[in-house]
């Protein structure tokens, strides 16, 4: 690493606390803030177990004051407006010049008003979502895909590096997000898909793994199949990305469809079909739990 920043890390979740490690790892001076605090001090400690140079902040005004770059990974439009712009957001305290990077999912209407927001404070900004789960963060895997200014950018993207694998700057803001619902439109439609080609398979009666060995190969594969195919025939689903930040995506990818005058028939039916998974309790399991809507049928 050629520079050193002195970095502002705003949720510290399933996906931020493992983010903000990288970062740590990487050399850069980390403040992080988490609105349960008892996480907060347990990231804190761990990293401190490892000597690296980190501290928490009691409010996200206090972790960006100087800082010369803000990581937000919150929950949603909602959430994001707290921490950046709230009584004690994080925005105000920001200095001149700095960068924000959020790498939160929320609408694409949010993502160009903070980047708005951004611009009167003299802050630059990207929309900065990420694909690739728990397991992506943890191992600095993740797909991250920008909106926002080139030169914002630029800025970024260094940074990122140390839990991205895959970074691509896709238009000016708010395209980040919009590309993160495509994301989630696809993954979507592809379970879907999956669920009952393996309800059929099981019906059969045929060997799910070896199905599985001959398709996965072909024009059928999918990042889904090769992850989630074998924990889908064992029924579980106890890990993952949940049901209920799927269904928040996709409620925002087809009010942003909506927006653009187009019709999302496939997506809205299998937003349908994970309402009906969170009406059976499963709102926490990962989306590969769509399958338990299917019944197994009568094995051959």
């Amino acid at each position: 690493m050629t520079d050193r920043y002195d970095i502002a890390f705003i949720g510290l979740g399933v996906m931020g606390g493992p983010m903000a490690g990288h970062l740590a790892k990487a050399g850069h001076r980390v403040i992080a803030f988490n609105r349960t605090g008892s996480r907060a001090h347990e990231w804190l400690a761990q990293q401190r177990e490892q000597g690296l140079d980190c501290d928490s902040a009691p409010t996200p005004a206090a972790a960006a004051e100087n800082a010369d770059i803000v990581i937000s990974c919150v929950g949603n439009d909602s959430d994001l407006a707290e921490v950046l712009l709230g009584d004690d957001g994080a925005l105000q305290s920001m200095p001149q010049g700095s960068l924000l990077i959020d790498h939160t999912t929320v609408s694409a209407k949010m993502a160009r008003w903070i980047d708005e927001k951004c611009a009167e404070q003299q802050v630059a900004a990207i929309d900065a979502p990420v694909s690739g789960g728990q397991a992506g963060a943890e191992n600095g895997a993740l797909a991250i895909m920008c909106g926002g200014d080139s030169g914002a950018f630029e800025r970024a993207e260094p940074v990122m590096q140390a839990y991205g694998r895959r970074i691509v700057h896709v238009g000016p803001a708010g395209a980040g997000q919009t590309t993160k619902m495509a994301n989630q439109m696809c993954i979507a439609g592809v379970l879907g898909g999956l669920s009952e080609a393996i309800r059929l398979v099981q019906a059969s009666g045929i060997d799910s793994d070896k199905v599985l060995e001959a398709i996965s190969g072909g024009a059928a594969q999918s990042w889904q199949m090769e992850n989630r195919w074998q924990t889908m025939v064992a029924g579980e689903f106890d890990f993952g990305f949940a049901v209920d930040w799927m269904r928040k995506d996709l409620a925002y990818a087809l009010d942003e469809a909506k927006r653009l005058g187009l019709d999302s028939p496939v997506t809205a039916l299998v937003d349908s079909f994970y309402q009906e998974i969170q009406e059976m309790g499963g709102g926490r399991q990962d989306t590969s739990s769509l399958i338990r809507r299917l019944p197994e049928g009568n094995p051959q």
